[in-house]
């Protein structure tokens, strides 16, 4: 199913949905990023995705990030909230998502790297080289806001 981004795009469609989601920026012992190239987009990504019933937000970081990377991670800390409503995903059929994301810090633990139904490509990345990576403006915020190091404000 395929997906387009809207942000502050006065043109966007109508949210009619807000679903709880988590994603990962996960990190290995050489500062590294572990990214993902969307199937639905085609552009890096962050592992995560909608938060299931009966799973806490950090679970559903972990289970994301397991099913769309291969590698098995343990949260350490919080990149940041995302809930502006001013930025909605479009899918295919019909569905208008309002953003509602928490972001957490991530290291492997186990597993193996591996493409999944939902990535075409993952790899490891030296931070200065995903500024040249194409990718949604929230997903960049958030490498940003992981980069800079600081608790982002709420929002």
């Amino acid at each position: 199913m395929g997906r387009r981004d809207y942000e502050d795009d006065p043109q966007a469609p109508q949210a009619n949905s807000l679903v709880p989601a988590a994603s990962a920026v996960v990190t290995d012992d050489a500062g590294r990023i572990l990214l993902q190239r969307r199937v639905d987009n085609g552009l890096w990504a962050l592992p995560g995705g909608r938060m299931e019933i009966g799973e806490t937000l950090p679970e559903c970081a972990v289970r994301e990030t397991r099913e769309e990377t291969g590698l098995d991670v343990e949260v350490i800390g919080l990149v940041g909230t995302y809930s502006n409503p001013g930025h909605v995903f479009a899918y295919d059929d019909g569905e208008v998502r309002q953003e509602l994301s928490i972001c957490f810090l991530a290291r492997v633990v186990g597993g193996r790297l591996a493409v999944s139904d939902e990535s075409t490509e993952v790899r490891w990345f030296e931070p200065s080289a995903v500024d040249d990576l194409p990718m949604v403006s929230g997903v960049r915020k958030r490498v940003d806001d992981w980069r800079s190091g600081a608790m982002p404000a709420l929002g």
